[in-house]
Parts: C-alpha cells; structure tokens; sequence
C-alpha cells in the first residue's frame, strides 16, 4: 500500500481565517487528501492551530484578555469553519478503515504536542546541534525602570532587505524576507511607538543550522526538478546567503517552557517558529495515541510510523507540504534541517539528506501557492484587509468559493480575488457548463415514463460513444497527472471539459424531442445519448468530489446511487455501471448569483467593520464567531412594522428598489431593498412589513438607506417580504 502524509501549514489563532489562507493552503490541503483517497492509497492529513507567539499575545494584550482566551475563541471559529468549507477534519479514521489513516486538527496548546516538542529540543540539545549565545534584542524601558525584552513582532519598522516601511520584526510580507529583529530599521514598539527602545544583551539557544548547510544543498539539487519556481528561487538564495545559528528560545511568557534547569532558563519559551513546524510530526503520533489505538490499528501507537519512517524494505511515505510562499523556507530549509537532526540523533549522528530505513521521511513536495490579492490588495489579518470565510459560508455556497479558488489558485503567480469575476465564474462556468448540464440530463429523464427504474435503462449501450469514452478517459489522464503535480487548475479544466463535451453529445442528439415517442429508431439513438449523458454525470460525481464535495453528494443521491461516494476510485468513476434511479424531482445543484446584491453586502460590511470599536481585534466583521448570540446582543435589535407606500428603481443599481415605509403617523423612512426582478413593485405597495429600524443608515449606490426589509427565501428560492395583519399600527414594535 502506498502511503501519503498531507500537511497544511499552521494558522495562528489569532484572528479568522481570511480567503488568502483558504486559496494558499487550506483548500489545496483537502483537494489532495480526497484526491489521494481517490486513487486508493492509505492518507493521513495533519495540522491545527498555531496557539503560541507574538500574534497571539498581541491580540490578547489589544483586547485587553488572556492568551488562551484568544486561542480557544479563534481555534473554535476556525476549525468550524474550515468544516464548513468541506474540509475533511472531522474524518478522525478512514471510513475503509484505521489502516488507510485519517485526520487531525490540532492545537499546538495540546499537552502532548508540548511534551513531544521539548523531546525534540532535548533531542538536539544533546546531540550538540544547538548552542548557547547572547544575542542583542529590543526591550522597552517602562517610566519606573522595568524592562521589557520585545520579542520579533512586538516590534515593526523598515525591512532591511527591500526598505517597506511596517515590516514585522522577523519577517516583511513585501519581499517575503526573514531576519532577526535587531537587524530592522527605523524600529519601534507596536504596542506604544512613542516609547523609547533600546537593545540589551540577552542569553538564547541557537539551532546550528550552518552544520546542514551542505546536506540541505544536496537535499535542494535533489528536489530541484519537482519544486515550483518560486519554491526553488527562495531556497536558492537562503542557501547561497549561508545558513547561520538561528535562535530557538524567545523572551516571552506565552508558549512551551524550556526542558532546562536554571533560573536564566525561566522566563524563556521555545521560539515559535522552531516549535509549530514540529507539529506536523506531533500531530501524526497525537493522531496515533487518540484514534489508531481505539480503532484497533495492528502497530498502535506506532501506527504514525506508517505515514512517516522509511520501512525496512526502503520504502518512502510521500510528503507534501501545503502553504503561502512566505512560509517557504520554513519547510524547504529548517524543517528538513530538524528532521535530519533528529535522524542524526538517533542513529550514527551522521547528518544527511538520504534517510535509511528507521529515519523520519523529508518532504517529496512543497506546492507553495503564491499570494491570493484582494482586489489587487494583499489579504491581510493585521491590516484588516480581508475577506473573511466565516462571514462568507454565512452567505455563499461553500462549493461555489471552492470552485473559484481551484480555478483561479495562486499556483504560479499572484492572483485575485474579485467578486465580479467570482460572480461570472460561478454563474457562467460552474452553473452555465457544468450545473446546467446535469440539469438537462436529470429533468429530461424524469419526463420519462418510469416503472420504478431508470427510464434510460433500456437504451444505454456504452458501445455507441466509445469515441468519447475514449476521450472522457484522456481527460481523466490528464487530470491524474496534473494532480500528482498539484496542479489543481490544469486538472479541474480537465473534468470540466467532460461536461462541456456531455453538453455537446446532448445539443447534437436533441433527446427533448423524441421524449413523446421513443420507440423510433431515431428516438433510441437520440435517448441512447440522453442514457450516455446520464453516466457521464454519475462520473463527474465522483471525478469533481475533491474540488466540490456538497455538490457530489447532492448529485450522487440525485442519480440514486446507493454505493458510498467515497468507495469510488478515480480509476472507477467513468465505468459504465448500471443506471440508477431516484424517483424524486430533481433539483438545481446551485443558485445564481447578482453581483449588484452582493457588492452592496459587502459595503454594508465594511461600513459596519470601519465605524466598530471592534475593529481593534480580529474578530469577525458580520459574525460572531460561534452558532448562537447572547440574549443581550439579540436585545439590541430593534424591529418594526411600517406600510410600503412607494417603490421605486435604484438609480444606479439593476436590482434594487428605492423603498418609502410609512413608519408612524405622518412620518416616513427610506429603505434599498435587492428584490427587483423577484418581486414586482405593484405587488409590494401598500403592504404591512417589518424592517430593522436601528440598523445604523448608511448609503448604497448613492442612496441613504434607513433599515432592512426582512424577507425569507425557500430552497427554491422563492423570496416572501415578512409581512403583518393590516390592522397593526406602523411604527408597532415586533417583540
């Protein structure tokens, strides 16, 4: 059995996902995963919440509360989201069983990870792979003589590499360059910048990163061929820069304390970046302890090994790492650095990049994806420029976000994130070649007389369309080699030419007209399509599950398939198996989008977001970050009854309509309102609504508006404006 380890880089805990973290690691994390479930290898996926450092402690001290106060608020918010996103987290144990793996979200606060960690520091610390050093560090001198040593983002000022000014103090998000913070320009407190810093002496740990100079030169020859570009370019010129001692303890209270006696030691922590890149190593043995053991895996707590040492036969557990480009050398350079001195450790002490049976596995691929721009933007937690993915699965299909992001993925370059084009990817690719498509097939069947069966199941003769077969099938091929690549653009525009191809073989047989009469020879051949059709649906099922998993379902229950989905291989999904069938009606796999709707959304959002005191934090803008609010917070909300007495277009937006509600006696308020072109105007004058009366007024489009109409929409999609009896009052208060 093959087997494969997927590692989605660490989100810190500091703030909500932004759709930047979904395009450059989350998203490509989870299509490998089923992807690889899909061709039948035996997976394990591996990562968490990044709980320590700087961020955190940042954001605790801004909103005034504790560390772990924060990492359990954003940890919650962001595995539920992630969930809600499709990803496969909550699948602990392979639904074929313990040996085939699972996954893990972690949280780096988890007692083990900690344990396993100071292991590990212990580990080299021994092996003389780590150091003693005083460094010069920034410190803050408060008016009655304290110090207080500032660590790495504690600290912001000019790059010293590419001179951007707001360069964090051990990274800048302009060039992507890492360095110490005593080495950046122009420095100053982020906390207070007034405050006079100065530089002190302070005693750290250092990992002899120099030592693996050479093997880690070997390492980058060796995977040369098979890294990106932008991976190669950035490991490149860290190793033609020269490796040095980099520090691996920090002066901070908030993290893993040191595995070390001696006061100096105390009020140190395990430096973050040393620490979180362990967690992929932790997280598999945490995975084993807590879930092989109770599913009965035949090596127990030793089941990780599986996933991650070289077996006595030589052979090699595939790893393939998943991040921004600005986490690079994080997993090209120091990562495999620790990994070789763990194997050195445990062996001869031999530092290599050639592991032998026994040893810890090195990564085989590192697709870092670039950057995903927000409307030319950078998205970004700390600058609060972002959109961010509670709020949007709050008001989006999540398969409609995951199709955009793998089409338009940062794979090789900077991309964007704009809503006009996500809007026109949506309705004019995934619904109008894709969705529409299954549409035709599924209500073109059902107008088909059934004795309880498949009505097409006399006509198909897979035989007739072996020409497309055999093109269906090279489309495949293609998408299996782009995936072994990661290259999830190029293997998503192969399956989606299976059904523009499906919708070819349907405008050509025209089966719409021969549904009254099939007993033609000309009917069964047109119908015979419409049956061909129907199996290339059952296929695309399967083939699009790792890039829309709701949809499959959606589609696999549609087709009356009883088989489990996730039973399906790739190498199965085209075989011609018997046609199935769903006796109910079916249903439109997405909705249409109105970009007009949206953007006005999203400027009521970020009104909102700019006049909070909230905006201080990281928190939510239109979400709360949980499922339910307090009584307090629904208290605030102040709904009224009021009687339209005109409706009027938008001047400057298709469908909106400016709505006058008669709020009380001889007063009056001025509501926009996104229901032109699904409610005729003539129908909602005179009605009794309610609406939120102290929603704060803010312009759309041009036009003040003074509240929300409330309106229901059915899964249909049919909308109903929130309307009460005649004989209440406007102006009458909705309790």
């Amino acid at each position: 059995m093959e087997y494969v380890a997927i590692f989605m880089a660490w989100p810190y805990a500091n703030g909500p996902l932004h759709l930047g973290h979904v395009a450059g690691n989350c998203l490509p994390a989870d299509i490998q995963y089923r992807y690889e479930r899909a061709r039948g290898r035996s997976v394990l996926m591996c990562s968490g919440s990044d709980e320590h450092g700087t961020p955190i402690t940042l954001t605790a001290e801004q909103e005034g509360v504790s560390p772990q106060e924060i990492v359990d608020r954003f940890h919650e918010m962001n595995s539920k989201a992630l969930t809600d996103l499709g990803c496969s987290w909550g699948v602990n144990i392979d639904s074929r069983g313990v040996e085939f793996g699972g996954t893990l979200y972690n949280r780096t606060s988890d007692p083990r990870h900690k344990q396993l960690v100071r292991e590990v520091f212990t580990q080299l610390l021994e092996s003389n792979l780590m150091s003693s050093e005083i460094m010069q560090q920034y410190c803050s001198i408060s008016d009655d003589g304290a110090v207080r040593f500032l660590p790495d983002r504690y600290v912001e000022g000019d790059c010293p590499v590419c001179s951007s000014s707001g360069a964090r103090g051990d990274q800048c998000d302009e060039c992507g360059a890492t360095y110490e913070a005593n080495e950046l320009v122009n420095p100053r407190s982020k906390l207070n910048p007034k405050a006079s810093i100065e530089i002190r002496d302070t005693e750290h740990l250092f990992f002899r990163l120099d030592l693996f100079q050479k093997s880690l030169e070997a390492h980058y020859e060796e995977r040369k061929g098979t890294w990106r570009p932008n991976v190669r370019a950035m490991t490149k010129n860290w190793l033609d820069m020269g490796l040095r001692p980099r520090a691996v303890t920090r002066d901070i209270e908030w993290g893993i304390e040191l595995p070390l006696e001696g006061e100096e030691w105390h009020s140190k922590r395990v430096y973050v970046w040393f620490e979180a890149v362990q967690g992929y190593y932790t997280c598999a043995r945490i995975w084993a302890e807590e879930y092989a053991v109770k599913a009965e895996h035949p090596d127990g707590n030793d089941a990780w090994g599986r996933w991650w040492k070289i077996s006595e036969d030589g052979r090699e557990p595939k790893h393939i790492y998943f991040m921004g480009k600005d986490n690079i050398p994080f997993h090209t350079i120091i990562w495999p650095a620790i990994i070789m001195g763990m194997n050195a450790a445990n062996s001869d002490d031999t530092i290599t990049h050639l592991p032998i049976p026994g040893h810890l596995a090195l990564e085989n691929n590192v697709p870092a994806n670039e950057y995903l721009m927000l409307q030319g933007g950078q998205f970004s937690k700390s600058r609060r420029h972002a959109v961010w993915l509670p709020s949007f699965l709050s008001r989006f299909d999540p398969d409609t976000l995951r199709y955009y992001l793998s089409i338009n993925m940062p794979e090789g370059h900077d991309t964007d994130f704009r809503w006009d084009e996500f809007v026109d990817r949506v309705n004019n690719e995934l619904i109008g070649t894709y969705a529409n498509f299954v549409h035709r097939v599924m209500t073109l069947t059902h107008r088909l007389p059934s004795d309880g069966g498949n009505p097409l199941s006399s006509f198909f003769d897979p035989t007739d369309y072996q020409e497309y077969s055999s093109n269906v099938q090279e489309l495949m091929n293609e998408a299996i080699q782009s995936m072994e690549r990661q290259r999830f653009k190029e293997a998503l525009r192969s399956i989606m030419s299976i059904a523009q191809s499906g919708n070819s073989i349907l405008q050509t047989a025209a089966p719409w007209e021969h549904l009254e009469d099939p007993d033609s020879d000309e009917a069964r051949a047109s119908l015979s399509a419409l049956a061909y059709s129907w199996s290339l649906c059952r296929g695309l099922a399967v083939a699009l599950r790792p890039f829309m998993p709701f949809q499959s379902d959606r589609l696999w229950e549609m087709l009356g398939e009883d088989d489990d989905i996730d039973t399906i291989l790739w190498d199965e999904s085209f075989s011609y198996a018997d046609l199935n069938w769903n006796s109910d009606k079916p249903s439109h796999l997405f909705r249409r989008l109105d970009l007009d709707d949206i953007l006005a959304t999203e400027l009521a959002l970020a009104e909102d977001e700019s006049n909070s005191k909230v905006n201080e934090s990281d928190t939510v803008p239109g979400d709360s970050g949980g499922g339910y609010i307090e009584f307090e917070d629904f208290k605030k909300v102040e709904m009224r009854t009021g009687r339209i007495s005109s409706v009027e277009d938008h001047p400057n937006a298709d469908k909106l309509f400016v709505i006058t509600i008669e709020d009380g006696p001889g007063t009056s308020r001025t509501v926009c309102a996104g229901l032109k072109g699904i409610i005729d105007a003539s129908d909602l004058l005179g009605l009794n609504v309610v609406y939120v009366a102290n929603l704060k007024p803010r312009k759309l489009r041009g036009v003040l508006s003074e509240g929300m109409l409330l309106a229901a929409e059915d899964e249909d999609g049919k909308v109903s404006v929130l309307t009460m009896n005649d004989d209440i009052s406007p102006g009458s208060i909705v309790r």
